[in-house]
């Protein structure tokens, strides 16, 4: 059996887990920084978590994940 080929797109843009969350880069961080409040820009710093459904629909572009 042939190996499972992986969206290319999707592992760029998500990172499963240990404990199976995948996780993703907030959006919002690139430019136009300056009308941002100082804590909505920390806030976009840190990873965000999918929520179940979406994680599962992401799974699925991830097979070896």
């Amino acid at each position: 059996m042939p190996k499972m080929k992986t969206r290319k797109s999707a592992a760029k843009r998500y990172k499963v887990t240990g404990s199976g969350k995948v996780m993703f880069k907030k959006q919002g961080l690139r430019h136009i920084l300056t009308k941002k409040t100082t804590k909505r820009k920390r806030n976009l710093r840190h990873a965000g978590v999918l929520s179940e459904v979406e994680a599962k629909k992401a799974k699925v572009m991830l097979p070896y994940a």
